[in-house]
């Protein structure tokens, strides 16, 4: 039997994580699984596991107020030391980019077992944006064994770092798995973030929806977010929520810019089936993360994204999404044409999604079922 531990500890990576656990569960003969949460994030990471009924056997709970990067990367490896040393898993799968993923990684290489990296491959080439994200994975690659890719760019950005072909896989990615999962679910389910949102939206109305939390972005960034939503928001036919990261960084310029404002809703971050359930209601989103670029396309809403640049080009390749950045004229510009032009919304609404068709976690799975595992 192979022993086979997943580890994850934010939001995104419960997510991402979710249908690879749900497929693992489905071969009890062939896999030993074991699933480790940090709980670098607590209460959003809850909501997540509760959502898609995963139950963790091992949880560091880590969350800390006011942690830093040094004390969480060094509780991260020394909390995973006695999990490796009692279970001695043969395979640990992280995902992605966060401070999690890169520590557990390190951890599992001191204990000699096999990193998979989920969602390997992406690259901005610029260790400072994202911060600390772009490291983090760049670390992570260097670390893992096997490389599951979502897409074929990723692919070759692994190639080009003389990883061996033979150990990297192409699978789509599974944020499209969860999000699939997610919509089937979310039929005739009513949280009280759901009934909250349907209370506050006006029927009819064209929703924007918008997320923002990128450090690099702090200061006169948000600034110049937040006056192109205000004046974009003078349009009475548009409707803007905005759920708000907790950091006071964003707080701020949000509160006092946007704060008042008819048609411009102001709510506390929201659990995954609630923001799945707006990302579907919404016209289109306006956002810095990089999951909403890849979950977006698949429900047909155009993106557009407030950074410089991004580890996803193949969604600004299918013209899916378009980089704004924090430039007010942009953001501005780019917002009126999708709400006057109607090719303009059609041609990014109707583009391919380059992420997947939903199958990724069964990809992955039966790559190491079938024996290839590095």
């Amino acid at each position: 039997m192979i022993k086979v531990l997943i580890v994850f500890g934010t939001r995104p990576e419960a997510i991402k994580m979710a249908p690879i656990v749900k497929e693992f569960q489905k071969f009890p003969d062939l896999f030993n699984l074991k699933i480790c949460v940090t709980a670098q994030h607590r209460e959003m990471l809850d909501q997540v596991l509760t959502f898609f009924e995963i139950q963790p056997d091992y949880d560091l709970n880590l969350m800390k107020p006011g942690q830093n990067l040094f004390q969480l990367t060094g509780d991260i490896i020394m909390g995973m030391k006695p999990i490796l040393e009692n279970f001695v898993p043969d395979y640990v799968l992280v995902h992605g980019d966060t401070t999690t993923s890169m520590a557990a990684a390190m951890a599992a290489f001191y204990s000699q077992a096999k990193v998979c990296h989920i969602e390997a491959g992406l690259r901005t080439f610029n260790k400072q944006s994202p911060f600390p994200e772009e490291m983090n994975r760049q670390l992570t690659g260097r670390i893992a064994d096997l490389h599951f890719a979502p897409t074929e760019t990723s692919r070759q950005n692994l190639v080009r770092e003389n990883i061996d072909v033979q150990n990297i896989y192409v699978t789509g990615n599974t944020v499209i798995d969860a999000l699939f999962i997610a919509q089937e679910k979310l039929k005739g389910y009513d949280d009280q973030e759901i009934i909250h949102l349907k209370s506050i939206l006006t029927p009819g109305k064209r929703v924007i929806l918008v997320t923002g939390h990128r450090r690099e972005n702090f200061g006169d960034g948000f600034i110049n977010i937040c006056n192109a939503l205000k004046l974009i928001a003078e349009d009475k036919n548009v409707e803007v929520i905005y759920p708000v990261h907790l950091n006071p960084n964003v707080q701020k310029p949000v509160n006092e810019i946007l704060g008042g404002i008819t048609n411009v809703h102001l709510i506390d971050p929201l659990g995954y089936p609630a923001f799945s359930w707006l990302m579907a209601k919404s016209y289109f989103i306006i956002t810095d993360s990089g999951g909403v670029q890849e979950e977006a396309p698949s429900l047909g809403k155009p993106v557009l994204v407030m950074r410089n640049n991004t580890e996803r080009p193949e969604a600004v390749e299918a013209g899916t999404v378009k980089l704004v950045g924090t430039n007010f004229d942009v953001i501005v510009e780019e917002a009126n044409k999708l709400l006057r032009e109607e090719d303009t919304y059609n041609e990014m609404s109707k583009a391919h999604n380059p992420y997947g068709d939903g199958t990724a976690a069964q990809k992955i799975i039966n790559a190491l079922k079938d024996g290839k595992r590095g």
